[in-house]
């Protein structure tokens, strides 16, 4: 099995190679702006290898993510602001500064039972360490303006709910998403449909179905991700099915075409 220090220090001096005055002029081109879109694309691969269960692919996709990593590092490292060695360290010190009841238990912290008292206590943990900031971070100043929105509102309802401002269960946000469906209702019910109007209140709905996901531990991005690729392999075999009848969809009504969505839902194969 492979060394790991070994072979991380390997990809760091394969990056310091491309970076180098006689290295690859693609390489030597990029900037962390210019990094950005490679990063999220091996974001998303990477969550879609794990979403497929597919060991071998994720294997090469947290390369890909990891190699995205050491790139930026080592444009910053060059810039004189830091090194890879110390994002490593930063995020070690973190994990151990904040799980003293892993680290820690000789010196009387509390044995924490569940997943809720470890986000409490992590947040408490890193309110604690904001304080003495020049800017003081809030709670809900940790997750990302750019996070996708639906995985950004789950995140919102996790710092919120680990100080307590939160459902007690989740059949209580269900009448949450009731009374959101309501509100849109009542936007249709006028003559002219204020758009403004209607942008709110279905933000309002996608909001609390993201705060129903996370109460049921479902991230919500996992559950669209499927949900979009079951929709697109039932549609692509209904497209397929008429096509080999010699019609095409736009020529068919929407009773026909919910005919043939049915069968294709009725058919084991299209899960």
């Amino acid at each position: 099995m492979p060394n790991a220090p070994d072979e991380f220090q390997r990809l760091i001096d394969i990056v310091a190679r491309l970076r180098a005055p006689d290295g690859c002029p693609w390489d030597r081109e990029q900037t962390i702006d210019s990094l950005k879109p490679f990063v999220l694309e091996e974001t998303y691969e990477v969550l879609e290898a794990i979403d497929a269960h597919d060991h071998p692919a994720l294997c090469e996709e947290l390369g890909d993510f990891l190699f995205e990593a050491v790139f930026v590092a080592q444009l910053e490292a060059e810039a004189g602001h830091f090194s890879i060695a110390d994002a490593v360290k930063s995020v070690a010190d973190k994990l151990v500064r904040r799980h003293p009841h892993v680290f820690k238990r000789d010196e009387g912290e509390p044995e924490l039972a569940s997943a809720n008292q470890v986000r409490a206590r992590w947040e408490a943990i890193k309110a604690q360490e904001q304080k003495g900031r020049p800017t003081p971070r809030t709670l809900l100043g940790g997750v990302p303006d750019g996070l996708p929105a639906l995985l950004r509102a789950y995140q919102i309802g996790v710092r919120a709910g680990s100080v307590g401002f939160e459902w007690a269960r989740p059949i209580d946000v269900v009448a949450k998403i009731e009374e959101e469906v309501a509100e849109v209702r009542e936007v249709l019910t006028h003559e002219t449909v204020s758009q403004a109007r209607a942008e709110e209140e279905v933000g309002d709905l996608l909001f609390a179905i993201a705060n129903l996901s996370r109460k049921l531990g479902v991230e919500p991005e996992t559950a669209l991700r499927k949900a979009n690729a079951k929709f697109a392999r039932r549609f692509t075999a209904m497209e397929g099915n008429i096509a080999a009848t010699g019609r095409t969809m736009a020529e068919m009504t929407l009773d026909e075409l919910e005919a043939e969505w049915q069968t294709v839902k009725g058919d084991p194969n299209q899960g």
